[in-house]
């Protein structure tokens, strides 16, 4: 039997609201447990939400982003489920009236194709509290600081058909996000998570098989691997004759397993209905105009003025594009060098290469875009050569000096390119080594390009520094004059 694989990807993003939906509690990460939960986030008896103005914005502000129908008019329903970390019974979300329908966003294929996925929906909601497993012998703590934090729910259409395919999806999510200024997008921190729908039909098929969702899966790469995990789980049971069972189910990243988790709840099971305690969220298209005011320069408006502005090619600059720390960081020191193409080299080599090694974000690295910059421009004027340059960079990341200039004199790394020096230096180099040059002499003109290797080593030696470019320029007028 040939499968047809269907993904459909929830991702939840905390959005950078200084208080909660609800209530004026802190949303802050970090504090000790239940010391930022309020009566409202608690649902004592007798409290009132008031709606957060800021989440609004920011939930209008992502749906102008994927060209999504904004809801002039949004609903708040009673999601009702009972569960420990959820301590009044229920969720405020948003059912039928979303503050934002239908919208779209292109995501990037391995083989350099683009591929729309559509956006159902994307629905504002409070965050439920934390379960804690560890310290309590046998039991759970409940930490209820997360609990009425202002979500973005954004539901796609099921319309990928890869686990590559949906792990580029949520990258492309986490890439809107962030340049929006709406999430921090720290997924190490559950700022953003994603919940993954896979089913599988035979090829040609028009219905849909039986759908698990995998809860809060929060990297990019585990995005991937718990998609192709429960791939495999599902196909082994339907080609054993077996049936899907609808369940919510966890993935496991040490194993590369998915492991059922509880049965799927159906939509009547949670018992919608409109919160009593909120109106609708009534806003016009003047609103709307003004926070479309607000919006930056998004990805693919970036990436797109890169390869035209800049002349990146369109691999480089969709890298550089994707992250807008990187982008700005990026456009810094290639400003600062007037050098697009070798700040770009840069940052997608040893800038990357440090951020990777040292797992941190460009916002922490120690070395400074106008830093880059001017050893970029050392670069450029032969004051370094490349080594000399990535010994300045590194010293720079190791906290050895912030000082480029200083760090190049102190070192003794810069590069000797006046042409009267280098002439002596290689008129000793040639007297002292005759039977070299004869040897040279005596090789046939097209293959000399290879004999001048010895030449370039030796004047090495007797100098440190020298600009290599202006060595080979020297030896070939100097060694031309001998014959």
């Amino acid at each position: 039997m040939e499968w047809e694989v269907v993904i459909g990807l929830e991702i939840h993003a905390q959005l950078a609201t200084k208080s909660k939906i609800f209530s004026g509690a802190s949303t802050a990460y970090g504090a000790d447990a239940n010391t930022q939960a309020c009566a409202v986030d608690l649902g004592l008896p007798g409290v009132l939400p008031v709606f957060n103005e800021d989440a609004l914005r920011m939930a209008v502000k992502f749906g102008l982003a994927i060209d999504a129908e904004i809801g002039l008019k949004s609903v708040f329903d009673r999601k009702n489920y009972f569960y420990p970390d959820s301590p009044k019974g229920y969720q405020t979300t948003q059912l039928h009236h979303p503050i934002v329908g239908m919208g779209h966003i292109e995501i990037e294929l391995d083989n350099g194709e683009t591929k729309r996925i559509n956006v159902t929906r994307a629905h504002l909601e409070e965050d439920a509290g934390k379960s804690v497993h560890e310290g309590f012998d046998g039991m759970s703590g409940i930490d209820l600081n997360r609990a009425g934090t202002p979500l973005i729910e954004i539901v796609s259409e099921p319309e990928m058909r890869t686990a590559k395919e949906a792990a580029a999806y949520f990258k492309k999510m986490h890439s809107i996000v962030t340049y929006l200024g709406i999430c921090d997008g720290d997924l190490s921190q559950g700022s953003m998570r994603c919940d993954c729908n896979v089913s599988l039909r035979p090829k040609g098929q028009e219905e849909f098989g039986t759908r698990t969702e995998i809860k809060n899966v929060n990297s990019f790469r585990n995005v991937e691997r718990a998609i192709n995990a429960e791939i495999e789980r599902q196909m082994d049971i339907l080609e054993d004759g077996g049936k899907i069972l609808q369940e919510t189910r966890l993935y496991d990243a040490d194993k590369n397993e998915t492991r059922a988790m509880r049965s799927k709840e159906v939509e009547n099971d949670y018992r919608y209905f409109p919160c009593p305690d909120l109106l609708p969220v009534i806003i016009d298209q003047d609103y709307v105009d003004a926070v479309a005011a607000t919006l930056p320069e998004l990805p693919n408006a970036k990436r797109t003025r890169f390869e035209s502005e800049h002349g990146l090619s369109a691999t480089d600059a969709g890298v550089l594009a994707a992250n807008r720390e990187l982008a700005d960081f990026f456009e810094t020191a290639a400003k600062a060098a007037s050098d697009y193409k070798l700040a770009a080299n840069w940052v997608q080599g040893d800038v990357s290469a440090a951020l990777n090694r040292l797992e941190i974000s460009i916002g922490e690295l120690s070395i400074t875009a106008e830093q880059l910059g001017r050893i970029l421009q050392l670069i450029k004027d032969s004051t370094l050569n490349n080594g000399g340059a990535k010994e300045v960079f590194n010293a720079l990341i190791d906290g050895k000096g912030d000082d480029v200039d200083g760090l190049v004199d102190s070192l003794g790394l810069k590069q000797v390119s006046d042409t009267g020096t280098i002439e002596e230096i290689v008129a000793k180099v040639l007297a002292d080594n005759p039977k070299l040059v004869e040897g040279y002499l005596a090789t046939p003109v097209e293959k000399r390009g290879k004999a001048m290797g010895p030449f370039i080593g030796l004047t090495r030696k007797a100098a440190a520094g020298v600009n290599p470019q202006v060595v080979m320029e020297v030896l070939k007028k100097k060694l031309e004059e001998l014959g």
